[in-house]
């Protein structure tokens, strides 16, 4: 499925970008408005990169934490290092368990989707922040001849951004 993307300025543009695609007989059940007084990004089904940047980190945690705790507990029992005199031989390799715990949930920050959490990611968010100045998106999907097709109509609306994506073959 291919996807056509227009940033338009504002609701008159859209609505007249929408009566032009309806016209050239378009289905109408392909096109659609997001905006303020249409479909939110939600509803639509845009993907919000924090939640998607959290629910990654929170599955690699899953994984790397205990790793961690393990290795770090092994790491200790074979150098048999005592970094915290105070704590006892088990002392220090519990120690060394939870410091690679940590170190386990450190990765899974920075490599599970942490890094997208704090500087963004992807064209979702460009998007996202476009409706929430007020402008407006029409959203057309179909094949690429539909797409082709769309472009050049709402090219004439001189929109502030088009793009197209497609959809790739799960």
């Amino acid at each position: 499925m291919n996807y056509l993307v227009a940033v338009l300025g504002d609701r008159i543009q859209a609505e007249a970008a929408y009566s032009a695609l309806e016209k050239e007989g378009f289905a109408m059940d392909k096109v659609t408005i997001l905006g303020r007084g249409y479909k939110s990004a939600d509803e639509f089904g845009l993907i919000d990169p924090k939640e998607q940047a959290i629910k990654q980190a929170k599955f690699m945690a899953f994984w790397l934490v205990p790793f961690g705790f393990v290795a770090g507990g092994a790491f200790s029992l074979l150098t048999n290092l005592n970094t915290f005199a105070w704590a006892g031989e088990v002392g220090n390799h519990l120690i060394g368990g939870l410091l690679g715990a940590f170190g386990g949930g450190m990765g899974s920050i920075f490599a599970g989707g942490g890094t997208g959490l704090i500087f963004g990611g992807g064209d979702a968010l460009p998007y996202r922040n476009r409706l929430n100045a007020g402008k407006y998106l029409i959203v057309v999907k179909g094949s690429e001849t539909v797409t082709r097709r769309a472009t050049n109509i709402l090219r004439q609306f001189e929109p502030e951004n088009i793009q197209g994506y497609v959809e790739p073959n799960v």
